[in-house]
C-alpha cells in the first residue's frame, strides 16, 4: 500500500495522541531529505520522522536509530532557531489529502508568543517539509528549495509566501459519501472498475484502499452505511503487514480483503518502522555511499577488464615452444632457406621429420629469421612469468572491490564512514580535507564493531567493514576467542567472545556471520571457525585479508528474526 490520504488520517490521528501539547527537545536531520523531531510528551520521547525522501515520504514515530552529521544543515539550524523548546498544539491533515501540518507555539528573541506551521507535503518526488510563520504564511525555509525555473505555479524558499499545492476536485470521504453509491454500484457492477471510479470521486484514496472499499461496497446490502464504517476503522486502526503470495509486501492501517498471510502491530509507526527499516536504510546508503559506489564499479570495472586481457596474453604464451621449434629448424636447414621468401616448409624433427611452414620476413636473412622467432620464444617465456604475478594481484583486487561492494550493500549509513576512509588510505579516494592547508590532521578512529549476546550469555562482536575486521581480529580479539567467516564468500569477520563456546553459541554466531554476508538470502550457508590464533595476515596484504589453517565447517540458513532477538 502506499502512504495514500486515508492512511495519513490514522497516522495524524495516532501522532495526535501521542504527542500532541508534547514539547520539541531535540532537532537533528540525519539524512538529505529527512528531519527527526524529538518531542518529549507524557514522560516520554517520541523521534517523530518527517521524510521527504522521493520513494519513501512519510510522517511517523520511529524507534530505528540514525547517525547525525557532524555538522548541522542549514535547515536543521533554522528548525532550532525557531522550534527547539516549542509546544507542539496539534497535527491536522489538509482535507484526506496527504499534507500535515504541524501546529506549533513558541516564543522569539523578544519573548513575544509566535505560531509556526511545520508543513510535510507527501507527493513523491515532490515531497517536502516546509516550516512557516503562521501569521504572515512567509515561509522561513524548506528541506528542498524549489525556485521558478522548476515551478511556475509556487515558489518553496525562504520569503516567499506559502501556497498550497493544487486542490483536487474530490471530495473527502470521512464526510461521508456525496452521491447516491447504490446507483453507482449498479452503474459499475464490476470492483476493479468501481474503484477506479471511487479514486476519481473521493480524495485520498490509493489503489489498495479503493479496491478493499469497492469489496466492502459490493459484499454489503446497505451501502451508505458500509461507507462510513469502512472510513471509521482508520481512527481506531489494526496496523497490518501482508505478505501476498507473490511475496509483495503491504502495508495497511487495517486488514484488507486479500490473499497471503499477515502480521498485526501494536501501531502504525510500528508497523512503518518494520516496513520501511531495510527498504530505507538501503536508500540511505545508496544516496550516502553513491561516490563510494561509483568508485568501487570503476575500479571492479577496470581490474576485470585487465584481467580479461592478462587471461588472453597467458593464452597466446602457449604457444612459446612454437617459437623456439620454428627457430631451432630455421637453424639447423639454413642453406635451404632463400632470402626474399616469404615462407618456407621444413622437416620437423620434432614430428617425425612431417613438412612444418613457417613463415618468414622478406627483409631479413635466414639467420635473422631464426633469431627473431627465438626472441619471441624468450619474450613469450618470460612473459609467463610476470602475467601470472599480474594475473594474482589483479584477481586479489577484484576480490578486494567485490567483497567492498558487498559491505556496501549490507551496510548501514553509519558504516560507511569507515568505508570511505579505508578507500581513502588506499589511494583510491581522494580526501578533500586532507587538502586543506594550515588545518591539523587527525587520524580518524574506526568505530566500534556491533555487538550481540547469545543465548547463554556470551558476548560476539561483527566487524561490518575491512577496517572494523581488522581491528576486531588483529587487535581486539584474545588468541582464545573464536573467529567465524562465510566460506569463500564477501562477509563480516565475527567473534566469539569465549575459548570454549556451546554448540549452540557457535551455531547462532555462524547465523550472524552468514547473515552479515553475501549469503544472507541464501540457505545452508557454509562457515568456517577457527581460534584467533590461528588467524594470520600476510605482510602487505589488503584491510580485511587473513589466511587460517586448521578450521572447522557448520551449515546454517541466516534468519533475520535470530539477528534481531541476539542484538544488544
Amino acid at each position: 500500500m502506499s502512504f495514500d490520504g486515508s492512511f495519513t488520517h490514522a497516522m495524524v490521528h495516532e501522532l495526535n495522541q501521542t504527542i500532541a501539547t508534547g514539547r520539541v527537545s531535540k532537532i537533528n536531520q540525519p539524512y538529505a531529505n529527512e528531519v527527526v523531531l524529538t518531542v518529549r510528551a507524557n514522560g516520554h520521547n517520541y523521534p517523530i520522522l518527517l521524510s521527504a525522501n522521493p520513494t519513501y515520504a512519510r510522517i511517523q514515530s520511529t524507534q530505528i536509530p540514525y547517525i547525525n552529521p557532524p555538522t548541522p544543515t542549514n535547515f536543521t539550524m533554522i528548525l532550532r532557531k525557531y522550534l527547539q523548546g516549542a509546544i507542539l498544539k496539534e497535527i491536522t491533515q489538509v482535507a484526506n489529502d496527504r499534507v500535515v501540518h504541524l501546529h506549533f507555539t513558541s516564543r522569539n528573541e523578544l519573548g513575544d508568543q509566535q505560531e509556526l506551521l511545520l508543513i510535510i507535503e507527501i507527493m513523491a518526488r515532490h515531497s517536502n517539509v516546509i516550516l512557516v510563520d503562521s501569521a504572515s504564511m512567509k515561509i522561513l525555509d524548506a528541506i528542498k528549495h524549489v525556485g521558478s525555473d522548476q515551478n511556475r505555479y509556487r515558489l518553496l524558499l525562504p520569503g516567499a509566501q506559502y501556497i498550497m499545492p493544487p486542490k483536487q476536485d474530490l471530495d473527502d470521504p470521512f464526510q461521508g459519501p456525496r452521491t447516491d453509491l447504490a446507483a453507482t454500484i449498479r452503474e459499475f457492477p464490476n470492483q476493479e472498475v468501481l474503484a477506479q471510479t471511487l479514486q476519481h470521486q473521493y480524495q485520498g484514496l490509493g489503489k489498495d484502499t479503493a479496491a478493499a472499499l469497492a469489496t466492502a461496497l459490493h459484499a454489503s446490502g446497505d451501502a451508505q452505511k458500509h461507507f462510513q464504517a469502512f472510513f471509521e476503522r482508520f481512527n481506531a486502526p489494526q496496523p497490518t503487514l501482508t505478505v501476498t503470495v507473490n511475496n509483495k509486501t503491504n502495508f495497511t492501517a487495517f486488514p484488507y480483503p486479500t490473499s497471503g498471510t499477515t502480521e498485526s502491530h501494536p501501531t502504525l509507526s510500528v508497523l512503518l518502522d518494520h516496513y520501511y527499516e531495510d527498504k530505507a536504510e538501503r536508500d540511505r546508503v545508496q544516496q550516502q555511499g553513491s561516490v563510494l559506489i561509483r568508485v568501487v564499479r570503476n575500479e571492479l570495472k577496470k581490474n576485470r577488464t585487465k584481467l580479461k586481457k592478462l587471461q588472453r596474453t597467458l593464452a597466446e604464451t602457449e604457444n612459446a615452444d612454437d617459437y623456439r621449434i620454428k627457430g631451432e629448424i630455421l637453424t639447423t636447414y639454413l642453406n635451404q632457406v632463400v632470402r626474399g621468401e616469404t615462407a618456407v616448409t621444413l622437416p620437423n624433427f620434432y614430428d617425425d621429420n612431417r613438412p612444418l611452414k613457417i613463415t618468414l620476413s622478406n627483409q631479413l636473412s635466414p639467420n635473422q629469421n631464426a633469431q627473431k622467432y627465438f626472441k619471441r620464444y624468450q619474450k613469450a617465456k618470460n612473459a609467463v612469468i610476470y602475467v601470472n604475478e599480474q594475473l594474482e594481484k589483479t584477481q586479489a583486487d577484484v576480490d578486494y572491490f567485490s567483497n567492498i561492494m558487498a559491505q556496501i550493500e549490507l551496510a548501514a549509513p553509519k558504516d560507511l564512514v569507515d568505508i570511505r576512509l579505508e578507500l581513502q588510505e588506499g589511494g583510491y579516494l581522494r580526501d578533500h580535507d586532507h587538502q586543506k592547508k594550515n588545518k591539523k590532521q587527525r587520524r580518524q578512529k574506526v568505530s566500534k564493531p556491533d555487538r550481540y549476546t547469545a543465548s547463554d550469555g556470551t558476548k560476539i562482536s561483527i566487524g561490518k567493514n575491512n577496517l572494523q575486521n581488522d581491528q576486531l581480529t588483529l587487535h581486539s580479539a584474545k588468541r582464545t576467542d573464536i573467529w567465524l567467516h562465510v566460506k569463500d564468500m564477501p562477509g563480516s569477520h565475527v567473534i566469539i567472545h569465549d575459548a570454549d563456546p556451546s554448540e549452540a553459541t557457535i551455531l547462532e554466531a555462524a547465523q550472524l556471520a552468514a547473515y552479515f554476508s553475501k549469503g544472507r538470502d541464501s540457505s545452508n550457508v557454509p562457515v568456517d571457525y577457527v581460534p584467533v590464533k590461528r588467524i594470520h595476515k600476510p605482510n602487505g596484504a589488503k584491510p580485511g585479508y587473513v589466511i587460517f589453517t586448521g578450521q572447522k565447517t557448520v551449515y546454517v540458513t541466516p534468519e533475520s528474526d535470530l539477528v534481531a532477538r541476539l542484538a544488544d
